[in-house]
């Protein structure tokens, strides 16, 4: 029942996630040694990461944000980063009272200060509520960091620097997000972790 179609579709699925990493390799290795750069003075200078997006980003904003504050490989201090995505009493009343649009939007207004760094998740690089916090944030002086996958929609024009996953397959888009994740984490943890 489980024969070579299953197999190949494991081959099939495990090989394009490599070459997308292998093409974010070829494409994206300066923008991400910026964002990494930029993240380290943020927190060397006493600012934090802020991370949002929606669904899959929501839990790799989370994932990360977990990476900062507890450890990724080394026992250190906690590093400052939070997730937008875990509060759902904010998250519900935002949404209800303001609309979705403002839901992330209103908690960077609210916790963002000049100095900080908005790292924002998005596929597409259209997420509505995503766009808002970043117009919020620049708005605020905060920088903004898009990861982002596609042609990186309109987030790639708006952040100040942006990483964008050239697939359009958003399962592939979101494992490249995870693994930029995991290099920002790690090299931000020896570079301010001791």
């Amino acid at each position: 029942m489980w024969g070579c179609p299953v197999k190949n579709a494991i081959e099939d699925i495990i090989n394009e996630s490599i070459r997308t990493k292998q093409d974010l390799l070829k494409t994206e290795l300066e923008n991400i040694e910026k964002a990494v750069r930029k993240i380290i003075d943020c927190i060397g200078n006493g600012g934090k990461l802020i991370i949002f997006g929606n669904g899959g980003s929501a839990a790799d904003s989370q994932h990360i944000a977990a990476e900062f504050v507890g450890r990724f490989k080394l026992e250190r201090k906690a590093l400052p980063a939070l997730a937008l995505t875990t509060n759902t009493s904010t998250l519900t009343a935002l949404s209800n009272d303001y609309g979705y649009d403002a839901c992330f939007k209103r908690q960077v207004e609210s916790l963002g200060n000049k100095g900080d760094v908005a790292l924002a998740i998005s596929t597409s690089g259209n997420a509505r509520n995503v766009i808002e916090a970043v117009k919020t944030a620049k708005e605020k002086s905060i920088s903004t960091i898009a990861l982002t996958g596609k042609d990186g929609g309109r987030l790639k024009g708006l952040c100040e620097m942006s990483i964008v996953v050239k697939s359009q397959d958003t399962a592939r888009i979101q494992e490249a997000h995870i693994l930029i994740g995991h290099i920002i984490a790690g090299i931000v943890e020896l570079s301010l972790g001791q």
